[in-house]
């Protein structure tokens, strides 16, 4: 059984920073493409970023590039997701989400097992 667990999320000033975690179980992780999603209320769910199993390929949405860094430990079934300087406009629920192919897009659609999500509150 495949399971995703976020963490890390919680109510921080602007310009505040937060590491997600995501710790993933009973997949092949590093086979698994790892996806950072987001969705605020009244919004649809909105791609983050994503990183290949290795590590190598990472895609970032344009909102968050440059303040955002993804990343994973293999060894610890793990992603992370490193967010500088927020904005209140980034309020929202974040979800992992894990892809079965090595290397995966923007799209919900390709990742095939989501978490729960964490909180992440932002205020001006």
């Amino acid at each position: 059984q495949v399971r995703l667990v976020e963490s890390g999320g919680g109510l921080v000033q602007a310009g505040s920073s937060l590491r997600l975690s995501c710790a993933a179980s009973g997949l092949t992780f590093s086979r698994s493409a790892m996806g950072w999603f987001r969705q605020a209320p009244g919004k649809e769910r909105e791609f983050v970023a994503t990183i290949s199993g290795s590590g190598i390929n990472i895609q970032y949405s344009d909102v968050v590039k440059g303040r955002f860094t993804v990343s994973r430990d293999n060894s610890k079934r793990t992603v992370f997701l490193q967010m500088n300087n927020l904005k209140p406009e980034d309020t929202a629920l974040y979800y992992c989400a894990a892809d079965l192919a090595i290397i995966s897009n923007s799209a919900p659609l390709s990742y095939t097992y989501w978490g729960q999500g964490t909180q992440v509150t932002v205020s001006s």
